[in-house]
């Protein structure tokens, strides 16, 4: 079965963490880059973190640098958010995505998406 699912979202005081997981079955996970990506209500949906197939290079949204940290065990067909310093402004529903890389997909784009976790940050 194919699927792409998050998980560890929650309510969390301004100032604290949570880490988000995503788990990945039937694809071959390790030859698509890792995505976050998070929408607020009446927002547009906005890219929040990046890696590629190896784990390396990563690239964040300028508003989450040096507070959000991306990984992924391909082993283990997983990929985390660690999330630091939270803030309001970070509430928002957090969506995973497995977009194939180019190098084994030339021919096309292929990606997956998850159902979302609500992230809630909030005194």
């Amino acid at each position: 079965q194919v699927y792409l699912v998050e998980s560890g979202g929650g309510l969390v005081q301004p100032g604290g963490s949570l880490r988000l997981s995503c788990t990945a079955s039937g694809f071959i996970f390790s030859r698509y880059a890792v995505n976050w990506y998070r929408q607020a209500p009446g927002k547009e949906r906005e890219l929040v973190a990046t890696m590629t197939t190896t784990g390396g290079p990563t690239n964040y949204g300028d508003s989450v640098k040096g507070r959000f940290t991306i990984s992924r065990d391909n082993a283990k067909n997983t990929a985390s958010l660690q999330m630091n310093s939270l803030k309001p402004e970070d509430t928002a529903m957090y969506f995973c995505n497995a977009r194939g890389a180019s190098g084994f997909f030339p021919l096309g784009t292929y990606e997956y998406w998850g159902p979302g976790t609500q992230v809630t940050v909030s005194s």
